[in-house]
Parts: structure tokens; sequence; C-alpha cells
């Protein structure tokens, strides 16, 4: 908006800037700035606490990958969306997890919308409050996601709400989710946990792993009781806190949430990350972890992060199954479903470890 009047103090929007090739709308306050990539999917690729210069997102060794600007040398459903992830936070829908086949259209890894440039307006322009919505329409299914973002002054908290059309007649089922990631320097072994509501289940997601390559041991069909899990050994492992690098990692589901919220908290740092969010259209969090031990494609032993990711379906395995376990979201023909999320930096100086 090439008119639209500038501000350098309270709630300000910059939309006129490109990074990496891409338009990146910053909305930012006293308190945090956070950058979204509006040519990729939505993607916030930073999300910055500036009271203490902390970004809380996990950045990649790659860092932030324009998909426009080379072609993957291997064009395959998995590196289409690898090769081009920078970390952070993405939107996935309809898909969730590795290629799959619905209704005859076939997706690729977490596809589609992660990848597609989304419309956006900005709806909201004051020193005491800032919002822009973003707009995608979906190519291989026929739907329409409107999201709205907003801050508010001296606030370090960020709102989103959301709604998923159905434009077809036809009822429809589809993964929905946000693909959160944190890495360092946010998380550390020595200072960081993670605290999640009494109550929640830890299923592992036994189909991948083994004792040579995660640390969680199936629990014959019966899911752990937060945080407590066994390892192949039979020793307890309390998931709520991070092992040092080079221990293997797994993914895990957390389900039966008594309300929709987490917290990840560095005592070192004196902050922690709130996240909560609507539990009646997304009830599962997918709980990734990679700790350096994967060799190889695509991380090489060089990464040190989770991702805590509230999702409307599980296992990761695809749409396909979620349909065949009776998690995915359904949506009649015509139907719209609202979804909020919030997260919130919090200064926790008096915090005891």
């Amino acid at each position: 908006m090439r008119y639209r009047k500038q501000r350098n103090y309270g709630c300000r929007i910059h939309d006129e800037y490109t990074y990496k090739g891409m338009r990146v709308i910053v909305l930012e306050n006293e308190k945090i700035k956070v950058s979204v990539l509006a040519d990729k999917g939505t993607e916030i690729y930073e999300y910055l606490y500036k009271p203490k210069d902390i970004d809380l997102m996990w950045l990649t060794e790659n860092g932030v990958q324009n998909p426009n600007e080379y072609l993957s040398t291997s064009p395959d459903p998995i590196s289409t969306f690898i090769d081009y992830y920078p970390g952070g936070w993405q939107e996935i829908f309809p898909n969730g997890g590795p290629t799959n086949t619905y209704k005859g259209a076939q997706f690729g890894q977490h596809g589609e919308v992660a990848h597609m440039p989304w419309d956006y307006v900005i709806t909201v322009d004051t020193p005491e409050k800032i919002q822009v919505e973003f707009t995608v329409a979906t190519k291989k299914v026929p739907f329409r996601l409107t999201k709205k973002m907003t801050l508010h002054a001296n606030s370090a908290r960020l709102i989103i709400e959301e709604e998923v059309e159905n434009l077809s007649e036809e009822d429809l089922e589809v993964m929905w989710g946000h693909h959160l990631a944190y890495g360092r320097p946010f998380l550390s072994a020595e200072a960081s946990e993670i605290r999640i509501p009494k109550g929640v289940k830890i299923t592992p997601h036994s189909e991948f792993f083994n004792n040579n390559d995660s640390r969680v041991r199936p629990n014959q069909g019966q899911p752990y009781d937060w945080p407590i899990c066994k390892s192949f050994d039979g020793e307890d492992i309390d998931v709520s806190k991070l092992p040092v690098m080079n221990t293997p990692g797994d993914v895990l589901y957390l389900t039966n949430f008594p309300e929709g919220r987490y917290e990840i908290v560095n005592s070192d740092l004196g902050i922690s990350f709130e996240v909560e969010w609507d539990l009646t259209v997304f009830p599962y969090v997918w709980y990734w972890q990679e700790f350096g031990a994967t060799k190889g494609y695509p991380w090489y032993g060089r990464q040190y992060n989770i991702g805590l990711e509230p999702f409307s379906s599980f296992p990761s395995s695809g749409l396909s199954e979620a349909v065949a376990n009776g998690s995915s979201l359904k949506l009649k023909g015509k139907e719209k479903r609202r979804f909020t999320l919030s997260t919130q930096v919090k200064e926790l100086k008096m915090l005891s470890r």
C-alpha cells in the first residue's frame, strides 16, 4: 500500500519488503517482531522477543529458501518440502506427513498450502492494534483458508483466527495443523522444560522407530502418562526435559488434553513461550524431536530442535491413514469451520527449576 501512513512506534506493519525474493509481512510492537512469508505459505521464519533479542523459532542450517529460485534435483514428494524447509512455523493443510493420495489427488510431504502464495490485506493499522488477513485457495481439493494475525500494543501475544471453507458440494476430509518448531538459542538441554496440563497421554510413533534410532519403547499398545515413558532398556525417560546433543529422538503423539495449552520454559533465559488453541478442532499435538542423532539426509547430525504441533489428526503417515483411523477433520459440502490459536512470550524472572 503505497500511501499507507508510516509509523515507527507502537504497533506497526511493514509490507514493502522482500526476503530471499519473497514478499514478507512484518508485524511488530514494543515486545515482539513476527516476520511472515506471504509468498510461502504464511511461513513464520522469525518470532523475535525484543527485550532479550531471542528468536523463539528454529532456523535450520540451510535457512530460509525460496522454492522459485531453483528446482529440486530430486523432485520426490518428500524432498520438495524438506529441501526448502527452514524450520520456523508452517500451516499444514490438507495433508500432514508424507506423500499420500485422497480421492485421486496426490499430496507431497505436508502438502499443499505450506508452499503456496497467499493474498493479504491490512484490516487494522493503528498504534494500539494491527491486523493482517491472509487468504489462500487450495489446488488439489476445493478449500479456502482465511487467517487473521493480530497484535496489540505492549503485548507479547500473537493472536491467530482462522476459517476453512469447503467450496464444493461434496463432503471432504482433511488434516490441518500448525507445524511449530523450536531450536537454539531458546532450547537447551540444561535449562528447557515442556509444561503440559495433567492427564495428557503419550503414544510413540513406533512404525519408524526402534532401539537403534529412538529412545521411547512402544508400550504394548497402551499410551504413557505425561511425561514419563520407558526406554528400550526399561529406564524411565522424562520427555518434558531435553537431552544432550547426539541423543536419539522420537515422534510422539500427545492426546487427552483437558485444555489446549502448552508452555516451553527456559529457566536460564528467564522466559517461556506459551501456545493456546481451540481443542475442539485440534485435539492432538505432534511432538517431534531431533537432537543431532540423525545422520545423513536431511539433518546430517547438525540440528537440535523440537516440534510441538497442534493438529486435527494423527498419525503423521498422511491423510488416508487419518481417514482410516477416524481422526481426520470432516467438513460437509459448503461447511465452514473456525479455529483460534495464540502464542505469548512471558518473562519468568522468579522461576526456579
